[in-house]
Formats: C-alpha cells, sequence, structure tokens
C-alpha cells in the first residue's frame, strides 16, 4: 500500500509481534472462517491454538498465567483480525472479562481463572443485556438470592458475545433489588455441568456471522457465595464503569482498522476494474473518494494513537475514550460505505468481503454503549 499509515507507539518487538500473529491468523484463523460462519462459532480448538500461540491475555501479568505484554499487544492482534474482516473470534470480549478478574476479583478468582483463560480453556463472556434492558443497566432483572453459602440466579440475557463457547460467564445481576444500581453485583458462572443453566439461540445476525452471539438462561442456577466478583455485594456498577475505556477504545482501534483494510481492498481492486476502457481508478470520482477516505483514516490513526498511549500510560479518561468509540464506529460505517459503492454490484455480493465488512460494520455504533450514549457521555465532560 503505497500510504502507510505508520503506529507512533509501535517498535521492533511489537513488528515481530505482529509478523507472528499474521503468521497464527493466516494459518489457522482465515481458512475457516467461511465454515465458521456457516457454524456460527469459530470452535473451542481455535481458542486454544491462541492461547498455546500466546495471544490470549496479552497484556495480563505473568504472575496470572498472562503473557506480560500490554495493551499495545492487544491492539496488534486486534488489528489483524479485523484489518482481514475476521470477526468471529471475540478476543476482545474475553481480555474484558479478564481485566474484570485482573482488576476487581480476589487473589482466588485470579489463580482459577486467569490461566485457563490464558490457555484458552475457558472462552470468557460477560452477560449485561437483557431482553427489556440495553443500555440502561440499571434496569436489569435477573436477581440473585443469597440462600446460605449459595446465591440462587434466575434470569435472562441476550446478545451475549461468546456466549455459545463461553466456559465462564460474568453475569451482571441485582443482589438487593431495593438499592438501584447499589444492589447490583456481579456473579461469576462456570458452564460445564451447571445445572439450570442454558445456552439459547445463536442469533442470526446481520453481520458477524461467524462470531456466537447467544441467549444465555439461569434458572435457579446455583452459585457459591465465593463466586461474587471481588467477593463483595453491590460492587457491580462501579466495577463496569471502572473498565469501560479500556472496551470503548478497543472498539475504536477495530473500527480504525477495519477502515485500513477496506480502503486497500477498494484500492486494489478500482485498479483492476476495468470500464469504458480504463481501470476505473483513473476517474476523477474514485480519486476523490478515496482522498477522502485516506484522510480520514491518516487523521483518525494520529488521534487513535494517542488514545492507545495514554491508556498504556494509565491517563485515559472515560469521555476521551468514548470520543474514540464514537468516531470510530460511525466513521467506519461511513467509510466502509465509500468503499463498497466503488465496487459497484459486486460490493453487494457476500462473497466479497468488502460486503461482509459492510455488514459488520453495523453494530460497532451499537455494543459497547450506543453512540448516543458517548454523545451523552461525552457532553457531561465538556
Amino acid at each position: 500500500m503505497p500510504l502507510e499509515f505508520k503506529r507512533s507507539w509501535t517498535d521492533p518487538d511489537l513488528d515481530q509481534f505482529r509478523n507472528t500473529v499474521v503468521r497464527f491468523i493466516e494459518k489457522e484463523m482465515r481458512p475457516d472462517d467461511e465454515a465458521a460462519r456457516h457454524r456460527g462459532h469459530v470452535g473451542h480448538e481455535l481458542w486454544r491454538k491462541a492461547g498455546s500461540t500466546g495471544l490470549l491475555c496479552i497484556d495480563i501479568p505473568e504472575i496470572w498465567g498472562g503473557v506480560g505484554g500490554d495493551f499495545r499487544h492487544e491492539v496488534v492482534f486486534y488489528e489483524e483480525m479485523s484489518r482481514r474482516g475476521l470477526t468471529g473470534m471475540n478476543a476482545s470480549v474475553h481480555a474484558i472479562v479478564a481485566h474484570y478478574f485482573l482488576n476487581h476479583g480476589t487473589e482466588a478468582q485470579k489463580k482459577r481463572y486467569l490461566p485457563k483463560m490464558a490457555s484458552g480453556e475457558l472462552v470468557g463472556a460477560i452477560a449485561m443485556t437483557e431482553p427489556g434492558t440495553g443500555s440502561d443497566l440499571q434496569g436489569i432483572q435477573t436477581r440473585a438470592q443469597r440462600e446460605g453459602d449459595q446465591y440462587l440466579l434466575n434470569g435472562n440475557k441476550t446478545f451475549i458475545s461468546n456466549g455459545f463457547l463461553a466456559g465462564v460467564v460474568l453475569v451482571v445481576c441485582k443482589t438487593d433489588p431495593n438499592r438501584g444500581a447499589a444492589g447490583t453485583s456481579i456473579l461469576i458462572v462456570e458452564t460445564e455441568n451447571c445445572p439450570g443453566f442454558r445456552v439459547g439461540r445463536v442469533l442470526d445476525k446481520i453481520g458477524l456471522k461467524a462470531q456466537d452471539t447467544a441467549e444465555l438462561f439461569f434458572d435457579n442456577v446455583s452459585v457459591p457465595v465465593n463466586q461474587l466478583l471481588g467477593g463483595q455485594e453491590g460492587q457491580g456498577f462501579y466495577q463496569l464503569m471502572s473498565d469501560l475505556p479500556y472496551e470503548r477504545l478497543i472498539i475504536g482501534v477495530t473500527a480504525l482498522a477495519a477502515m485500513e483494510g477496506a480502503f486497500e481492498l477498494t484500492l486494489n481492486y478500482v485498479r483492476e476494474r476495468q470500464a469504458f476502457g480504463q481501470p476505473i481508478a483513473n476517474f476523477q470520482n474514485t480519486k476523490f473518494k478515496l482522498a477522502e477516505v485516506a484522510t480520514e483514516i491518516k487523521v483518525g490513526r494520529a488521534f487513535m494513537d494517542r488514545c492507545v498511549e495514554d491508556l498504556v500510560a494509565g491517563k485515559l479518561d472515560t469521555a476521551t475514550a468514548s470520543m474514540a468509540k464514537l468516531w470510530g464506529s460511525e466513521t467506519q460505517g461511513r467509510v466502509i460505505d465509500t468503499c463498497l459503492q466503488l465496487f459497484g454490484g459486486y460490493g453487494y455480493m457476500n462473497e466479497y468481503l468488502i460486503a461482509r465488512m459492510y455488514t459488520d460494520a453495523r453494530i460497532q455504533r451499537i455494543y459497547g454503549g450506543t453512540s448516543e450514549i458517548m454523545k451523552e457521555v461525552i457532553s457531561r465532560a465538556l
């Protein structure tokens, strides 16, 4: 690609790590993507292979079984998947769950779950959204009632990423429904041989076809008291809010990487596609559209890289992370729409990657907090 979108935060070690990531993706992920899209999930074997290669829990300290890198290493993995339109393996949600354990879990919880998540033995999911509640987490109805040294967990969750393959689920629930946000807690549910737990449908989405987004049901699931994240009731809402910058920046960086991938696809296509006796890359409209896209990406790269550096330094605030998520997801939609238009009718065909990238992009403006919620968060900081 003649126009390079260089990252300010990279170094020779990260470049070498990126080569490892690319080799893994090309060998283990890309060949099975079509089959995974038909299955609705990537399968447990891929998760275990990613773990054995050192691509899971990359920024979790080695003492807890992680790789001991930092957020930049995570970004490399997400970028290389996003550039290729590989959205089946939701390693970012897995990483977010690992950070809940790292930042809020007890010593025993970290010791039990983080090594297994790093190896890929356990896939992580977090169950927040319910059929009747989306962005309003205070309105959740899932209830955990304590009886002796157990909680009885009841409720339904939907749109849960990694829901079908998950071995450990962090369930957001009410331990005291009379206290609003202060009565919210997070319970750790191990799904294997768990009476009362059931995975419902793997949901039929317009995009992310290879990603297992599922319904989860909890019917009098018995959860030991020591499976309360952090060991103290009523901390769930605080735990959720404290990790939002990490989650929202991931969405921002994946959005930008997807734009770069779409731009490269489109540049190659317009140079090969002939119309009226010449490559469509020669037409002024094509040139101008590509110039606009390249400018969006170049400008966005500067902002997103600064956010990555700030997060690594512990300085990224919630409002700025929300800006990264808002700008990234909204711009991704515009950019990939522009790229698809340059493919003409072929861009509407699912056999072309640009079509898949187009449908996959739409959810970015919804999950992790909708664009409207991002604007509300940003406006409060003004």
